[in-house]
């Protein structure tokens, strides 16, 4: 998970990698970081300035993969929010600080069954 250390010059590169570059200056103008990258989904990338709906849903995808996060089922009850595992350790080392820095996955697994 090199990506949650990524700084937004570094997500910058991967959007161009990706094949937007005109979207770079969204990300680094609103300081898109790895660990930010975990909240970014087609709901936010307006606010970013990403406004085709084609672009938004790719955008999103590669960042799904990225993460290793599937893709929400569209079939389910709205009530029911999608969480899986991984989008739950990832909102938890989307934090700062040493506890989100030497979070691992197995770790979080455990005291999440613990509770």
């Amino acid at each position: 998970m090199a990506f949650l250390q990524w700084d937004c010059k570094d997500v910058a590169k991967w959007i161009e990698s990706l094949g937007y570059p005109h979207y770079m200056a969204c990300f680094t103008e609103n300081a898109i970081t790895g660990r930010k990258l975990i909240h970014v989904n087609c709901r936010n990338l307006p606010k970013l300035g990403i406004t085709d709906f084609k672009d938004m849903k790719a955008i999103s995808a590669h960042v799904r993969k990225l993460l290793g996060v599937s893709e929400p089922v569209w079939s389910r009850s709205l009530a029911e929010f999608h969480r899986d595992d991984m989008g739950l350790f990832l909102e938890r080392k989307s934090r700062t600080g040493e506890c989100a820095d030497i979070l691992t996955f197995n770790q979080f697994l455990r005291d999440r069954k613990t509770c």
